[in-house]
């Protein structure tokens, strides 16, 4: 099968540049970056349109088994396409927890079954999630698992992650954790400051995430591990982030695209749909974590997708689910980066797809010969309103309702097959 790509802008985050020229997809991959058109070759004239690398979406929640009410793999896949989202690594944080190799393969054939994209599974650092006993990382590698986490339940107890971080180690497996310094941050709903104050909201100082942070940051220092943390939000976070770096840590961050495009004036109206986990920031720190993904000292950019029922959003402020959808919104909402002048287009699919790939040790987010070939094309500049009625996800819970955003996705391939548009 080949499909040659013509009159594209190219958006190659690998060598940094945006370039017109055409792309050849062969069997899956992708064959040479020219202008060469093979004899009975399918043509897709991409109309001066972006053509980038498919994101990696780090941290999606995919609400199977336990809760498909919310999200099913079918759905979830969709869509990822509509958004241009070619892999899922999905969240473990199901219920049950995916903790075992049986539930692994579960979700892997349910996916495998009922999504057009590309799935790769976390599994749970500990059983049940509960942080007093590490599960069998070995067998959960050999069953697929490309990464441990807990998500946002904080493993409080500072030797057992010591130890499941000297055996991730050992293993050369990657360990995710979700900066936050539990007791402080237990059940607050927004960052503390004056606006909380005045909204009468239960709050967490920014403090938190530093305090964490430093704790996670000083273990694996002591072990060696790999090191992912899910989301640095704050100008104090991303400060222990550089030193780390700095000291040669084999630490990676990201950041989900509502702490990067909203702030802590955003949830005055009490809309439950922009109650996410950690609360939205200040601006300064919002400003901050923009610049931080322009230089690189954040990594990844991810839609942290989480649906959540109409029922468990319909609540006040502080006792509403927290978390938003966004596999369909990540790509138009970091573009507002993009037109705003923050972030170039090459820097931002680094961030979207080159970055998340390699620290998975994926081949996937290139331009380049040998790469698989999960392309989005989008047009950049294309406005609408977003409804979220309109979304493909079974949950509809998006801050961005009734925004007016810029960007559309106007095809997703996966494996040199369309699978949108």
């Amino acid at each position: 099968m080949r499909v040659v790509f013509r009159n594209a802008r190219l958006i190659d985050p690998e060598a940094g540049e945006v370039r017109d020229g055409a792309l050849l997809v062969e069997d899956g991959a992708i064959a040479a970056l020219g202008d060469a058109e093979p004899a009975g070759a399918e043509i897709v004239d991409c109309g001066g349109l972006c053509l980038a690398p498919g994101i990696v979406d780090i941290g999606v929640k995919v609400s199977e088994p336990g809760e498909r009410h919310k999200e099913s793999f079918r759905s979830a896949g969709a869509a990822a396409a509509r958004g241009g989202v070619t892999t899922m690594v999905t969240r473990p944080d199901t219920e049950p927890a995916i903790d075992t190799p049986e539930t692994l393969e579960f979700v892997r054939r349910r996916a495998n079954e009922a999504a057009p994209v590309r799935v790769m599974p976390m599994a749970a650092l500990t059983k049940g999630r509960a942080g007093r006993e590490m599960v069998e990382i070995g067998f959960l590698q050999d069953a697929g698992a490309v990464a441990f986490t807990d998500c946002d339940r904080v493993v409080e107890n500072t030797k057992v992650f010591s130890r499941a971080l000297t055996y991730a180690r050992s293993l050369g497996a990657l360990v995710i954790g979700h900066p936050q310094e539990p007791g402080l941050s237990a059940g607050a709903a927004a960052t503390s400051g004056k606006f909380a104050s005045l909204k009468g909201l239960p709050a967490v100082s920014p403090m938190a995430e530093r305090l964490g942070l430093d704790r996670d940051l000083g273990l694996v220092e002591m072990t060696g591990a790999a090191y992912h943390a899910d989301q640095v939000t704050t100008a104090r976070g991303l400060e222990r982030l550089a030193r780390a770096k700095a000291a040669g840590l084999d630490v990676t961050a990201g950041i989900s695209i509502h702490h990067l495009t909203l702030n802590e004036f955003d949830v005055g109206d009490y809309r439950t749909f922009f109650k996410v986990k950690p609360p939205l920031r200040s601006e300064t720190d919002r400003v901050a974590a923009v610049e931080a993904v322009a230089t690189g000292l954040i990594d990844v950019i991810s839609s942290m997708h989480t649906p959540q029922s109409e029922e468990e959003k319909r609540r006040p402020f502080e006792e509403a689910a927290s978390g938003a959808v966004a596999l369909e919104t990540l790509l138009p909402a970091a573009l507002r980066l993009h037109h705003a002048g923050a972030v170039d287009l090459p820097g931002l699919f680094r961030a979207l797809a080159l970055n998340p790939a390699r620290r998975l040790g994926l081949p996937n987010g290139r331009l380049a010969a040998g790469a698989p070939a999960d392309l989005v094309l989008f047009d950049p500049d294309a406005p609408f309103v977003l409804d979220r009625w309109a979304l493909a996800s079974k949950s509809k819970n998006t801050p961005f309702d009734g925004a007016r955003m810029q960007g559309r996705v106007t095809g997703t391939w996966v494996g040199g097959k369309r699978v949108f548009g």
